[in-house]
């Protein structure tokens, strides 16, 4: 721990800021850290006037002297109201009033997500752009601006933007929105995908504000719907003044230079894998532009654990997605979600974890009984199944010409490796996201092949993310930069043509995609069987793949023809599932078929069924 004492000297200091900048009586942890930055401050004398709060330590790190830590400790019948802050140092005083605030019982907030859910995750700035006149980055160091003929820049979607179409989202059948990061990125190249965060309390302006956020988490919570926060705490931004006056001198690793991390995260689970390749897997930095935090200093951490519990409280989020959860500090991490569980223990906390393996995988998520060299004990929740992607990609089971029933093959033993995960039911499972390829690479294979891949992903154990502009078939690769996997939502931005939230200008097979896709998601609204089920599946068999999810006395059986011709297939086989036989309903289409053992089904090339029973 980068502590050092200093001798007082008498010498002109500042006060410039505060963070957080307020807090609440009645919290869980008592402790409240208090980060002062100002010209001179850390050899200032700090004393506090407020019943029930009184100083437990003050910290002055060896890095720049701008810096100033004070614990203060809250007692549970602190009362509300304007604590008295000063700092003294020789002949001059500084005075300051932090707020203290009563807690808002009755607000929704911290709700959690589950396999009940299903979450959508938008990129703000390529969603709606509702409000021009904040396109600018006025008041910003680097007001990089709007440019939407370059794809890898900021277009001037925002928060105004969501919420003037929080009605398409709803309509839609999801019931959670995972943004990626909405706070400040104030870097020259503008940041638009939010990674490089230069203050963790303020909304980027080029989004809203911290009020309006807060007027969004509410209006999607009045539609049912919750909000998943983005947060990054294995970097920030290389214009955060962390950066540009280091703290303590072990903020940082790589603190004195710029050192690449290999990106192999199988160094950490490897039993073979040197000490070197290890280090540099969790402290080198991502890019030049997002120094790598050492969240091994507990004061940095600290400020991380709170940051995260302020937004919750301020803003009312159910969720967080950590990104590059497995390249920070693993127990630290662990003090930051026992902290936040224990503030919120009906919270949801999902983390990138980029393994190709489930075994690999499943290490990260709590309640993991796979022994690693690392002696790797998570509590990470929820884990993505990076996996499935990636599996989705290489045998293609979803797209035409291929052999794509063999695919379907892999997705069954897919799904047969989900005993290494201590919870099924919170494994985050997608085919896309802002990081990959696009589902659909390029152009549509055929669109039963598209509502295959919606009704495995809809349907299977787990909680399901689909990725803005899925329902529109947006297609695009990597190749020329992440723009072309993040582009434009049709009627976001003015002078757009078509729009999606109009029905305007939309192609037949984007409209029979979308109605198809919101009619299976709120269906699964009301579907225990879907959300917590059990789950029974068969070898897929002449390209007809069929499982069961059944909850008590709801029933859904689920067929899929991987084929591209027609098929009749009998029945038999499925009797444990079937018993002595019945009517069932498709979800999407409302068709009604008499199932039994000894009887066959006639399925149409690349059909996809959902039946319930009547």
């Amino acid at each position: 721990m980068a502590v050092a004492a200093f001798p007082l000297a008498a010498a002109a200091f500042s006060l410039d800021r505060i963070d957080p900048p307020h807090w609440w009586t009645g919290m869980t942890d008592r402790s409240l850290q208090l980060q002062l930055h100002g010209d001179g401050i850390r050899n200032a004398e700090v004393s506090v006037d407020h019943d029930g709060v009184s100083i437990d330590s003050v910290v002055r790190l060896d890095g720049s002297p701008d810096w100033l830590y004070v614990y203060l400790d809250i007692a549970p019948d602190a009362r509300p109201g304007d604590v008295a802050l000063r700092l003294r140092e020789g002949k001059k005083t500084i005075k300051r009033k932090f707020p203290l605030l009563a807690r808002d019982a009755g607000r929704v907030r911290a709700q959690g997500f589950s396999s009940a859910d299903v979450l959508y995750l938008l990129m703000p700035d390529r969603f709606a752009d509702g409000d021009p006149s904040n396109n600018s980055g006025k008041g910003l160091r680097f007001p990089v601006g709007a440019d939407r003929s370059d794809p890898n820049t900021r277009h001037g979607g925002d928060l105004q933007g969501v919420l003037d179409h929080a009605g398409y989202i709803d309509s839609l059948g999801v019931t959670a929105v995972w943004f990626t990061p909405v706070l400040e990125n104030d870097m020259p190249g503008g940041s638009y995908h939010g990674y490089a965060t230069t203050d963790y309390y303020r909304i980027d302006p080029r989004f809203g504000s911290n009020e309006l956020y807060a007027r969004l988490v509410d209006s999607l919570h009045n539609r049912g719907i919750k909000t998943v926060m983005d947060m990054i705490f294995n970097h920030c931004g290389s214009e955060h003044p962390w950066r540009l006056d280091p703290p303590a001198s072990d903020w940082f690793n790589r603190q004195d230079r710029f050192v690449q991390t290999n990106y192999r995260l199988s160094t950490l689970t490897d039993p073979y894998s040197s000490d070197y390749d290890r280090e540099l897997t969790t402290d080198g930095w991502f890019v030049a532009e997002m120094p790598d935090l050492n969240q091994r200093n507990p004061h940095l951490m600290k400020y991380l654990i709170q940051n995260s519990i302020w937004w919750i409280e301020q803003a009312g989020i159910d969720g967080i997605r950590m990104d590059t959860y497995s390249y920070a500090d693993h127990e630290a991490m662990n003090c930051w979600i026992k902290a936040v569980m224990a503030e919120y223990p009906d919270f949801n906390i999902v983390g990138e974890c980029w393994l190709s393996d489930p075994a690999a995988e499943a290490v990260w998520q709590k309640g993991a009984a796979i022994p690693n060299p690392m002696g790797i004990k998570s509590d990470l929740p929820t884990v993505m199944d990076f996996s499935l992607m990636i599996k989705n990609r290489d045998m293609a089971p979803f797209r035409e010409n291929t052999d794509s029933w063999h695919g379907l093959n892999t997705l069954y033993d897919h799904l047969g490796l989900d005993f290494i995960y201590p919870d099924v039911k919170r494994v985050l499972r997608f085919l896309d996201n802002h990081d990959t390829e696009r589902f659909l690479a390029s152009s549509l294979p055929s669109l039963d092949a598209w509502k295959q891949a919606i009704t495995f992903l809809l349907t299977v154990p787990g909680i399901p993310q689909l990725y803005y502009g899925t329902e529109l078939l947006m297609s695009g690769t990597r190749e020329g930069g992440d723009g072309n996997i993040r582009k434009d939502m049709p009627g976001g931005f003015p002078g757009d043509k078509a729009s999606a939230f109009l029905g305007k200008g939309i192609g037949g097979d984007a409209a029979e995609a979308t109605d198809f896709l919101s009619k299976v998601a709120r269906w699964r609204r009301g579907s225990k069987a879907v959300a917590e089920g059990s789950m029974r599946h068969f070898l897929p068999d002449n390209g007809i793949y069929v499982f069961e999810r059944r909850l008590s006395g709801e029933q859904v059986i689920v067929v899929l023809n991987g084929r591209d011709e027609a098929v009749e297939t009998p029945l038999a086989r499925y009797a444990e599932i079937l018993g002595d036989g019945g009517d069932y309903t498709d979800v999407a289409t409302g068709e009604t078929f008499s199932l039994s053992p000894d009887a066959s089904l006639s399925l149409s090339p690349r059909r996809s069924l959902i039946l319930c029973k009547k």
